[in-house]
């Protein structure tokens, strides 16, 4: 098939568009490289099979134009990245809202298969774990700048939902949690990549809060296979699914498996929110996924442990900074 990955130079969408290269189709990667990067295309660029275009998604001649060729759409350009939207609110929001309808709007014309990246952001201070697709969500106010993303990321999903029952849209739409691992930039507040970084490097490793707080990292490859077999699956048009990992961690033993992992004497420095973030943000103390649902329509399940997902984030780095591994001399 011929498919457009919007968003295609970022982390997740890189991957998703090799493993597309992999089963045999054609590719074609839209990025305005505000968030993406060129280097992560390195590994396929040159295949015959692919095109990369410099635009944005909100260019609407240029989103219908390539709609108008490809069988599949997916849908990843966004803001990415608590420190990304906090610093850019209003760029963030145009971006995602706008940038989703005209891709919706294409698709529906030119009856193109889609699907919709949204954020495990959407359940925002929910505290029902693990959480549902069909949960009620809870935001916090609109002046902290932390629940935009999440507000943006919920009127995705309900433009994908209106266009699905007004204008039968072949679309499904896709929570993704914490997705990590090699290609993944420290710049926007990506904690693992951040940790591992500072790790190396022997600077203190920063723990936000008092890291109680837990998470499930997810590996980009479990969430590509999970986007995957869902769009492959006929039943799953018109609905919602998480994607990811159940395996939930706090963050100060995040801090403690990264250091012993890259072998550091990095001190664990606690930092407090308001010092990184300002006065208006807010954070929520845990975030599990609900993966039955997925589960039962794909017979999808995580494959790559934390601890996996670790060592090949930390490989990576070291790769990056041209520096020997400490995970490798360990196994050695």
């Amino acid at each position: 098939m011929k498919v457009l990955v919007t968003g295609g130079a970022g982390f997740i969408g890189s991957h998703l568009a090799e493993e597309l290269l992999q089963r045999g189709h054609e590719v074609r990667v839209l990025d305005d490289l505000s968030t993406g990067r060129v280097e992560n295309l390195r590994t396929f660029d040159r295949n015959p099979s692919f095109r990369f275009l410099e635009g944005s998604v909100m260019d609407g001649s240029l989103v219908h134009g390539l709609v108008a060729q490809c069988d599949r759409v997916y849908h990843l350009a966004a803001a990415v990245g608590v420190k990304y939207v906090l610093e850019n609110p209003l760029r963030s929001l145009l971006t995602n809202i706008r940038g989703t309808e005209v891709v919706l709007e294409a698709c529906a014309e030119h009856r193109c298969k889609v699907m919709i990246a949204s954020s495990s952001e959407v359940y925002g201070k929910g505290v029902s774990v693990p959480f549902s697709e069909d949960d009620d969500r809870l935001m916090g106010p609109t002046h902290k700048l932390r629940w935009s993303y999440a507000s943006g990321k919920a009127v995705d999903e309900c433009l994908a939902q209106a266009y699905y029952q007004q204008h039968q849209l072949p679309v499904i739409t896709v929570r993704c949690f914490n997705t990590c691992g090699p290609r993944q930039s420290s710049a926007y507040g990506m904690v693992i990549p951040s940790m591992v970084l500072r790790s190396l490097q022997g600077r203190p490793i920063q723990v936000f809060g008092d890291g109680q707080q837990s998470r499930c990292f997810s590996a980009v490859q479990d969430v590509v296979r999970g986007m995957l077999g869902l769009m492959d699956n006929k039943d799953a048009v018109g609905d919602v699914f998480n994607v990811g990992s159940d395996e939930e961690v706090t963050v100060l033993d995040l801090a403690h498996r990264i250091k012993r992992l890259c072998q550091s004497d990095s001190a664990i420095e606690f930092v407090p929110y308001e010092q990184v973030y300002g006065k208006l943000f807010e954070d929520m103390r845990r975030r599990v996924p609900d993966l039955r649902k997925i589960r039962s329509f794909t017979g999808y399940r995580p494959l790559v442990s934390l601890d996996q997902l670790l060592e090949l984030t930390v490989r990576d780095t070291c790769e990056q900074m041209d520096i020997p591994c400490p995970v490798a001399a360990a196994t050695a």
